[in-house]
């Protein structure tokens, strides 16, 4: 499964203008934690967080903590807008980490584990189509063990195959791959067993595989070098 297979795509958005209280009213109305801000096309510009609004200046006094000793005159202004700023556009965290609709759902758990984050907008050419949580993350989980409907044969061998010689850099114009009702077959020749465990790999990783039966010959080097043209 893929981000645009769970993600949800009536997401709640704020424009640049939206005011800091609007924000607050709004994030509390909707028991939500993190409000994505387009602008009047629907691009995305950024995402106000909950950690946003508690660095606001109504809740601190003095230098804000995370502004270092010796910090640049840029910083101290940066973290005077943030913490004074009256509109989203003021506020809003800029470096937003987003993910492609025909992401992975591993893919997009690892970025998670990764960046420490919760949730990412799903973005189209910019613009925002949907937001995908974590929650959506475990929805996605429990349909797939569920029996939900995975791709069909041809997307799953041309899966195998472009991770095949992709990723794991095995020639795979010497392997051939058949997929039947979920069921797939290694044929061909390789010049080792670690090129051999990349491949069952690539097959036993790609969504929809029910079973791996692996026919791979292991052939001398110099006899694999031969690729044909």
């Amino acid at each position: 499964m893929r981000a645009g297979d769970v993600m949800t795509r009536d997401v709640v958005t704020v424009g640049p203008t939206t005011t800091v209280t609007e924000l607050a009213r709004l994030m509390l109305d909707r028991r939500i934690s993190g409000v994505p801000v387009v602008d009047d096309s629907g691009k995305l510009v950024g995402l106000v967080s909950e950690g946003d609004l508690i660095r606001r200046a109504e809740l601190i006094s003095g230098r804000p903590w995370w502004v270092a000793d010796g910090a640049s005159p840029e910083e101290v202004a940066k973290a005077y807008v943030k913490t004074h700023g009256l509109r989203a556009g003021d506020i809003m965290s800029t470096e937003v980490v987003t993910i492609d609709e025909h992401e992975p759902l591993d893919r997009i758990a690892m970025l998670f584990e990764a960046r420490g984050i919760k949730r990412a907008p799903v973005v189209r050419d910019g613009k925002l189509v949907g937001i995908v949580s974590r929650a959506n993350l475990l929805q996605g989980l429990a349909a797939s063990a569920a029996g939900g409907v995975g791709p069909d044969d041809a997307a799953i061998r041309a899966a195998i195959m472009e991770a095949a010689s992709g990723e794991a850099g095995v020639r795979a114009s010497l392997v051939d791959v058949t997929v039947a009702s979920g069921v797939v077959h290694l044929w061909g020749n390789v010049a080792s067993k670690d090129e051999r465990d990349a491949v069952r790999v690539c097959a036993e990783t790609a969504e929809g595989v029910k079973q791996v039966r692996d026919h791979l010959r292991i052939m001398p080097p110099s006899v694999v070098a031969l690729e044909p043209e």
